[in-house]
């Protein structure tokens, strides 16, 4: 398929990954999905005939794939360049969107789902095992030892993941701030 044959249905993951990071996954309808992503709704079903659930797990693998593409391009340069990265990121889309969207990967593991969103939480758990192994790597690149870097690669997404919950909450990029920081310094004492 050309790429503009394809437009159309990136139109709709990008559009569901926007939603689902706003409003979660069960209050994510195909419906409002396509209207979002100013799609026809028979496209959706065209592209993901396995329906909402399909949709969504795509969705949160394309939100892992450009939070991916952006460590790989940082990390090069080293863990604490990756964080920035990372922090920089988060900022934009908090500030963005007015403390409306947070990560869709986080979003689908935390809500309560029949045994067909076990496909989605798969999805989140490869996304989040990706974010952790690129991080393990460059931290042990760049000298960390390799028994603690995975350990610390966890630290880092889950406090990322953590800080952007209470940034949305309290409508401040303050605990994004304050974990930054304070992971910037021990990924320094690290490496």
């Amino acid at each position: 398929m050309s790429a503009s044959s394809q437009q159309p249905r990136l139109q709709l993951v990008a559009g569901a990954a926007d939603m689902i990071r706003r409003r979660g996954l069960n209050a994510t309808s195909i419906r409002e999905v396509a209207k979002h992503a100013q799609a026809p709704l028979g496209s959706t079903y065209h592209y993901f005939p396995g329906g909402k659930r399909q949709l969504a797990g795509e969705a949160v693998r394309f939100a892992g794939e450009t939070v991916s593409e952006l460590l790989r391009k940082n990390l090069d340069a080293g863990p604490v360049e990756g964080l920035r990265a990372l922090l920089d990121l988060w900022r934009e889309i908090l500030t963005g969107t007015d403390f409306q969207a947070g990560c869709p990967v986080l979003a689908v593991s935390v809500e309560e789902q029949d045994d067909e969103g076990a496909e989605v939480r798969a999805a989140a758990a490869e996304v989040f095992g990706g974010w952790e192994s690129l991080l393990a790597d460059s931290l042990r690149q760049h000298g960390c030892d390799a028994e603690r870097a995975p350990q610390l690669a966890t630290l880092v997404v889950s406090a990322f993941e953590g800080a952007v919950v209470m940034c949305r909450a309290q409508r401040s990029t303050r605990a994004l701030d304050h974990v930054g920081e304070r992971l910037e310094a021990l990924i320094a004492a690290e490496v």
